[in-house]
């Protein structure tokens, strides 16, 4: 029989230890602390409401085909035909429904902004992993190329690249991903950085894990909140570069209904407000909603949030 009390045998608490025990840090990684941080973020009163405007803007995508008054692309002799029972948001320079068009412009922003990210992410963060882990002359090379995209101002070299290219859909958002990868990039690196020398990665290179198995395993998990985080508040981000791109006609392709492109054909005739007030409606509520739950996910996902939480 020991002779320890019963306070030495019992573990110590998570908040004795410190966030910063590599422990610690693992833990709260395989205990899924970047899903209870989301989920503690959606008790925010504001990321709630905004969580249910864009889960409605995904059903209006979803739904669009049945729930647009009108095709979109359905042209009428109705020019200019400002709001009324039969066009609630009126009618464009060729008679078309702006109703219809907002409608099913979400299946235009949405789903481009999300691939944006994406990519964007998958890119980035898998080059952040690799330069923060091994150091060196990879670190230096990768860091140099992020800070040569830096140098340019976004929207600048988004259109560059396509003017370069040609207006399109696939080459707009092949534009925004060359864009905005970096700062991925710098942002899981920095993370890494701050793991890279604690004892449990230590400790598995001297078990023999290899580099790979300990990116996946060890420092992947401790990194991705503050990638996660970055993503959400990039989607708004995305959206109106997406806009704008589409704006100076090198997005989407006419008669496409994206919401860049009808602030353009509206900027055309002021008079006829509804034609671009209402698609910028629709980017604003957007945008602003994005930002709103990336904002709760960032403070709720912080580590000491998260352990205030606890």
């Amino acid at each position: 029989m020991s002779g320890r009390t019963a306070d030495e045998v019992a573990p110590a608490p998570v908040e004795t230890l410190g966030l910063q025990d590599p422990a610690v840090q693992k833990s709260l990684a395989r205990r899924g602390w970047l899903f209870a941080g989301s989920r503690k973020a959606l008790r925010d009163p504001l990321a709630l409401l905004a969580l249910v405007l864009l889960v409605g803007w995904v059903l209006v995508a979803l739904l669009a085909p049945w729930i647009a008054p009108h095709d979109p692309l359905e042209q009428s002799g109705e020019l200019y035909a400002g709001p009324s029972g039969a066009h609630p948001f009126g009618t464009d320079e060729l008679g078309r429904d702006v109703l219809s068009r907002v409608i099913h412009g979400t299946r235009l922003s949405l789903p481009l902004s999300a691939t944006i990210v994406a990519l964007a992410l998958a890119i980035g963060g898998v080059l952040g992993l690799v330069a923060g882990y091994f150091g060196g002359w990879i670190d230096e090379v990768l860091m140099r190329l992020t800070d040569l995209v830096f140098a340019f101002p976004q929207i600048i070299l988004a259109m560059a690249v396509t003017a370069a290219f040609g207006p399109s859909s696939r080459n707009a958002v092949l534009a925004l991903v060359i864009v905005s990868w970096p700062v991925y990039a710098r942002v899981v690196r920095s993370a890494v950085l701050s793991i890279r020398g604690q004892d449990f990665l230590s400790s598995s290179r001297l078990l023999g894990v290899g580099p790979f198995r300990a990116l996946r395993k060890d420092v992947l998990p401790n990194s991705v909140g503050p990638a996660v985080v970055l993503a959400s508040l990039e989607l708004g981000n995305a959206t109106l570069m997406l806009a704008a791109l589409s704006y100076l006609g090198l997005g989407p392709r006419p008669p496409a209904p994206e919401w860049g492109a009808m602030i353009a054909l509206g900027s055309n005739d002021l008079a006829s407000w509804w034609v671009s007030v209402f698609p910028g409606l629709a980017i604003l509520t957007v945008v602003l909603a994005f930002n709103v739950l990336g904002d709760a996910l960032r403070d709720r996902l912080d580590p000491q949030s998260w352990r205030r939480a606890r």
